[in-house]
């Protein structure tokens, strides 16, 4: 097998191991979600609203970008891991570790790719991981949003975190608020929570 080729096949192996990562979100009421799915239903989602994002925006946004992040952003996740965003919120020493060790990952993983595609790796995971353009935000709105509606639509709920809605809101509204349209989806999401008993209302 050629060389590029090799290069190739180990990384599509490797990616293939997403599978095998869990998230902390149920995916049905009797398992956990894996990365792999989360992140599939993340460019689902991102490409189902990108007319609307374009209309709020009111210019063009780069679908194939977006949809490129959100299938592999979370990669390095093989080796570092998925920590809970309820975990790491209020602790700066633990983003700090995280961002390093999820850096190693990705420099070691993404680099031995060849030619173009190790550079344009490396770009999309660092655009996806600053979260300045807005093809990365909107895919950073929508990897937050995710795990709430998944929580919803499970039945999981939030008593695993000891979370309100005034908690939920402060770990949501900072990501979704970048767009309109995301912030109505999580407001539905988190009313219908509440009203069905999975989220305790504002505190």
């Amino acid at each position: 097998m050629p060389g590029d080729l090799r290069a190739v096949f180990d990384f599509i192996a490797f990616s293939a191991r997403l599978r095998e990562v869990e998230r902390h979100n149920n995916a049905t009421a009797d398992r956990k979600e894996s990365v792999a799915e989360h992140s599939w239903h993340l460019a689902m989602v991102s490409w189902l609203l990108h007319q609307q994002f374009e209309r709020e925006f009111g210019h063009a946004l780069e679908l194939e970008r977006m949809l490129k992040m959100c299938l592999m952003h979370d990669l390095v996740e093989i080796e570092a891991g998925d920590p809970s965003a309820w975990a790491t919120q209020h602790s700066a020493e633990h983003t700090q570790d995280k961002a390093r060790i999820e850096e190693e990952v990705a420099q070691r993983r993404f680099t031995p790719l060849p030619g173009p595609l190790a550079t344009e790796f490396l770009a999309l995971w660092h655009e996806y991981e600053e979260g300045v353009t807005p093809e990365a935000r909107l895919v950073r709105g929508v990897d937050r949003l995710n795990p709430a509606l998944m929580r919803l639509l499970t039945g999981q709920g939030w008593q695993d975190v000891d979370a309100d809605a005034t908690a939920l809101d402060r770990l949501q509204l900072p990501r979704v608020q970048v767009s309109e349209t995301l912030t109505a989806l999580y407001e539905e999401v988190r009313d219908a929570a509440v009203e069905r008993g999975l989220l305790p209302a504002a505190s």
